[in-house]
């Protein structure tokens, strides 16, 4: 895995050299897109994802989902690829018995309490879902791009610290389309964070917003007090990990920026822990981060799990109640 690219967030040399290799980009997903053959689960699907690449603090608002779905009487299940993971066919996770080099590390904290089922073909996943007949609704972790599969609502997921970066199509940029491409593909846009970028009035132009934060579990942080902490991630945006743990009261006194879904070894935990020797301080990390280490590590290091807030509860879970209403309805008249 490697960091996102700094010349993402600005138009200079770099990004304008690679526009070629942009278009040729987007030649590629409109090719698949134009000659994949769309199939339709027998359940609704709600997919969540996003236009960039890097972390926008889009798992968390699955979970949230996932929750508010069980709460409201529906059978939930999360349908994600797995990426990081090695398995090929569609695979229950057991947080009890499956490591993220497995699954992915995203599934794996997901699946904590909830159904989760992994499958890189995302029409056969859907389809064991509908074969074990214990669910009516398909929460699809990203996917957005993915042309295979109908989906009966799409949520799109915005970092507010970072917005679009420099606006272009991969490698020149994080977009993995151009924004009206993806906009237009969009039903419903929500940006986490405070809107740093000045993006949401292009989304307001087209499609209703949600405005949400990520809330940090400020009880690990209280119980540590003043104990010196060694940060490290390795997600989407590190430093946003970092700034959370300070803002949260954490003392903290060193920090270290891995690339996103980073696997760690022996030799960079035995690194880290002589780090924080040295430092008189205690490791600490993100959840995601936590589900990829080595067992026995585990409990050396400690994690802070985010949850996320919304402004408008009522325009993200209504929109979804519309999406399953509607797709029911479908299906009855079908």
């Amino acid at each position: 895995m490697i960091k996102t690219p700094s010349f993402w967030n600005s138009r200079g040399v770099i990004s304008t050299l690679l526009l070629p290799l942009s278009g040729l980009w987007s030649l590629a997903g409109f090719i698949r897109s134009f000659l994949a053959q769309k199939s339709r689960a027998k359940l609704p699907v709600i997919c969540v994802g996003n236009l960039t690449v890097g972390g926008s603090g889009k798992t968390p608002v699955v979970a949230y989902l996932y929750d508010w779905c069980v709460a409201a009487g529906h059978a939930p299940v999360i349908l994600s690829r797995g990426y990081g993971g090695r398995t090929k066919k569609p695979l229950w996770v057991d947080p009890q018995i499956h490591e993220s080099s497995i699954c992915g590390d995203e599934p794996l904290m997901l699946a904590e309490g909830r159904d989760v089922l992994v499958s890189r073909d995302r029409v056969a996943g859907a389809a064991a879902i509908s074969a074990r007949g214990l669910h009516d609704l398909i929460l699809m972790d990203d996917g957005l791009q993915n042309p295979f599969m109908e989906k009966d609502l799409k949520i799109g997921v915005f970092d507010g610290a970072v917005g679009i970066g420099n606006g272009r199509v991969i490698p020149a940029g994080p977009l993995r389309a151009s924004l009206g491409e993806g906009l237009a593909e969009l039903d419903l846009a929500l940006i986490n964070g405070k809107d740093e970028t000045g993006l949401a009035p292009t989304i307001l132009q087209g499609l209703p917003l949600v405005h949400a934060t990520l809330q940090p579990d400020r009880a690990v942080i209280g119980e540590l007090g003043d104990v010196p902490l060694l940060a490290f991630a390795g997600i989407g945006r590190p430093e946003r990990f970092f700034v959370t743990v300070r803002q949260s009261g954490g003392n903290l006194v060193h920090w270290l920026a891995f690339a996103d879904h980073h696997n760690y070894s022996q030799h960079d935990l035995t690194k880290l822990q002589e780090d924080a020797t040295r430092l008189g301080a205690l490791l600490i990390t993100t959840q995601k981060d936590w589900v990829r280490l080595p067992i026995e590590w585990r409990e050396r290091i400690r994690s802070i799990r985010v949850t996320v807030e919304l402004d408008d509860d009522d325009g993200l879970t209504g929109a979804v109640s519309d999406a399953i209403s509607t797709s029911r309805k479908a299906t009855d008249n079908g």
